[in-house]
C-alpha cells in the first residue's frame, strides 16, 4: 500500500489520500498502530510519517502479546 513497485516509499501526498479512508477523521496523534507481531505497524508508522502524518504511536506487542494474555475475553463462534 506504501510502496511503488521499486520498493521504494509513495510520495507524502499519495500516502495521505491513501491513509484518509482509514483514519477516517482520526487525527495521526490519536492513532495507534499494530499488526501480528510489530513488524509490519513499524512500516506503517514510517508511512505515516514519511506522509506528513505525525504522531501515531506503536503497540509493540501486537496482536501476539494482546491475545497472548489469558485474562483476556475471547469472542468464539460465528461472527455476526
Amino acid at each position: 500500500m506504501s510502496l511503488d513497485s521499486q520498493g521504494r516509499f509513495l510520495p507524502p501526498q499519495a500516502l495521505r489520500d491513501a491513509f484518509a479512508a482509514s483514519l477516517d477523521g482520526v487525527a495521526p496523534e490519536s492513532t495507534i498502530v499494530y499488526c501480528g507481531s510489530g513488524v509490519t505497524a513499524c512500516h506503517m508508522l514510517l508511512s505515516l510519517e514519511h506522509a506528513g502524518l505525525t504522531g501515531a504511536r506503536l503497540y509493540p506487542g501486537s496482536w501476539s502479546e494482546w491475545s497472548g494474555d489469558p485474562s483476556r475475553p475471547v469472542a468464539t463462534g460465528a461472527a455476526p
